[in-house]
């Protein structure tokens, strides 16, 4: 087995993306240690069989503050997809021990202010936070057509729609506005899914979206949350949202998890999309806490113990071929 490359990073205008630039294009594996520090740059990650990883989340942050409705040069929107503060675009990345955030408000004047735009097969984040407000994680692939005309411009506007896998562990993950997104097949364990209130004028009614997936028609998983935490980072009762459908075949599925008393009563949104009740998948078992206790709309299923029993780890992963 080759022995992976290792390199030590330091805090320095641009030394994250610098390093990454430094690695062979080979596929050997690589190893990017950050030393604590705040890291104020906009990083792409791309190459597979690399992790990038941090002393803690509390003590090693990458930050950049992009909002898509910036004027850019040109004249044009920036856009969602050209906000994120780490891209990543490779097979087999691991993130780790870090917090990646995008620090652009007030929502209203921001607009969606992408942390993490993960992409890439086999994803692994584990003990990171993520943290913006609207549109926090990507989760690609995107939709196979935009609804807007230039509404993914970006790196991968016109990129072959990829399946893929991505795990989240032991993560923290903050925002408002569909602030977890996107088409990938991704496994949510152990995870605190915080809600919080992203606007600077808060005169007029609030409301929240957890997720907003955009699942592929066919794909047999969207997002799966196991055993995690829906806390309220400071939003009024029963104004958040466990979903919404970006795309009419979102599936998402919450297993033993704890729901704050933000959680609206109906559970999920159809986002006035009532032609997709028939074809999303928004279900839970096992919900517990105040969040847990409302009539769910009719388009919410309440899972079998033994269908919940079959959404396992290991049945996720082998969903996708290799």
């Amino acid at each position: 087995m080759t022995s992976p490359i290792i390199l030590s990073v330091r805090p320095g205008s641009g030394a994250l993306q610098a390093a990454l630039d430094r690695l062979p294009q080979d596929g050997t594996p690589a190893v990017i240690r950050l030393a604590p520090g705040v890291y104020r740059e906009k990083a792409v990650l791309a190459r597979s069989h690399t992790t990038l990883e941090g002393a803690s989340a509390g003590s090693t942050r990458i930050v950049w503050g992009d909002g898509a409705r910036e004027i850019l040069e040109d004249g044009m929107k920036r856009g969602t997809f050209r906000t994120a503060t780490l891209r990543t675009d490779g097979a087999h990345i691991t993130l780790r021990r870090l917090t990646i955030e995008n620090d652009a408000s007030p929502r209203e004047k921001a607009g969606q202010a992408i942390a993490l735009y993960a992409d890439g097969d086999h994803l692994l984040v584990e003990d990171c936070v993520l943290r913006s407000f609207q549109d926090t994680l990507f989760t690609a692939p995107l939709p196979p057509k935009e609804i807007e005309k230039n509404g993914f411009i970006g790196p991968k506007q016109h990129a072959p729609r990829v399946p893929q896998r991505h795990t989240y562990r032991r993560c923290r993950i903050e925002g408002d506005v569909d602030f977890i997104f996107g088409g990938a097949a991704a496994w949510f364990e152990d995870c605190d899914i915080v809600a919080v209130d992203g606007r600077g004028d808060r005169r007029e009614p609030f409301a929240a979206f957890c997720t907003a997936a955009s699942t592929p028609e066919n794909q047999a998983y969207g997002y799966v949350f196991k055993g995690c935490r829906f806390l309220n980072g400071g939003c009024p009762p029963g104004s958040v949202y466990l979903g919404r459908p970006w795309r009419e075949w979102a599936k998402t599925v919450l297993l033993d998890c704890e729901l704050g008393d933000h959680i609206a009563l109906a559970g999920f949104d159809d986002w006035g999309k009532t032609h997709a009740h028939g074809t999303v998948f928004f279900a839970e078992y096992g919900s517990r806490g105040p969040g847990a206790a409302g009539e769910r709309a009719s388009f919410v299923r309440t899972l079998h113990e033994r269908e919940a029993a079959q959404i396992t780890y290991e049945n996720f992963m082998q969903s996708i071929p290799e």
